[in-house]
């Protein structure tokens, strides 16, 4: 684990960028508290750009290296990874990582450069999981306990993805979600879950889904207190994202789904069939957890049919 004065090791950089980068990645992990696969992806990012520049420049890279860069330069490294295949998306995600380091030592009065920032990511490719049919999602959530040979796994696989599909939530925040988390008996029927960046959000759970989750509660074998995992793996620790993927993977067969019948997929279909039943996007967008309205539009892939009809119901020109 990085303290926030270790030297980054493995990088080729000069000792001074080393400590600089120890630093970045120690805050990155305390204070920003990115996942560890954030965290790797970054320093691989940063790694690459590094070696980029002491092939570019003939020399290992310093701080004062860094204060110097010019537009072209961070174009050639865009280029030279472009040349090498990289995907747009992981290209973005590079860029991405790269002025987050820029912006810290900026902060920090360690290096500061302004031509990165005018440069642009490159165009992603509008790439979002297909929506179950209504009948598909339904036979997910009903048939998946079946699949399972103890009847409190089964309970478990059930509940989680009515998690998904009933209230939109995130893989990973589901199995992120401690035993406290679940409302008692007698209090409101919402779920406070966190979702990315940290930033938590309200839910309202149907009946349904408390009664699935308490059903799988009542038969889980392992006991636990409020601080222990809501979804737990059968030797009692918490439950492991890829076996809910598993999960998937064996209804698929079974039901004869496509490859795109993915857990995230459950969560894709719980805003379509919202937006298709005329559910309000603004009203999606925060059982989502989006920023932005234009995130949920993409995400849901709101026809442009629907959206005119969202127009002319609001616009105060299409009224007249």
């Amino acid at each position: 684990m990085q303290s926030a004065h270790e030297p980054a090791a493995g990088f080729r950089a000069a000792p001074d960028l080393q400590d600089a980068l120890g630093q970045w990645l120690a805050w990155l992990q305390h204070e920003r508290r990115v996942s560890d696969r954030t965290r790797d992806a970054y320093a691989r990012d940063i790694g690459q750009f590094l070696a980029f520049l002491a092939r570019h420049q003939g020399d290992l890279p310093r701080l004062a290296t860094l204060a110097t860069l010019g537009r072209g330069d961070f174009r050639a490294w865009m280029a030279s990874r472009q040349a090498e295949g990289i995907e747009a998306r992981s290209l973005a995600r590079a860029l991405s990582a790269l002025k987050n380091l820029f912006r810290f030592l900026a902060k920090r009065g360690l290096a500061a450069n302004g031509a990165i920032a005018s440069l642009r990511a490159p165009k992603l490719p509008r790439a979002v999981p297909k929506p179950l049919t209504v009948g598909e999602a339904m036979d997910v959530v009903d048939e998946v306990a079946s699949l399972q040979d103890e009847d409190w796994i089964g309970k478990r696989d059930a509940a989680i993805l009515m998690l998904l599909y009933g209230a939109g939530l995130r893989i990973g925040e589901a199995v992120s979600l401690n035993r406290r988390d679940l409302p008692e008996k007698g209090e409101a029927r919402t779920l406070t879950v966190t979702g990315k960046g940290r930033k938590t959000r309200v839910v309202p759970l149907l009946p349904e889904i408390v009664a699935a989750v308490r059903a799988y509660l009542a038969a889980c074998p392992w006991g636990g207190t409020g601080s222990d995992p809501l979804f737990m793996g059968a030797k009692g620790g918490r439950l492991s994202p890829r076996l809910v993927q598993k999960a998937m993977q064996t209804l698929r067969l079974a039901l004869g789904l496509p490859e795109t019948a993915t857990p995230h997929a459950l969560r894709h279909s719980f805003a379509t069939h919202l937006l298709g039943a005329g559910g309000d996007l603004r009203a999606i967008q925060e059982l989502l957890g989006h920023s932005s309205l234009s995130t949920t539009q993409r995400y849901t892939d709101v026809d442009a049919q629907h959206l005119l009809q969202v127009y002319q119901a609001a616009h105060p020109r299409a009224r007249r």
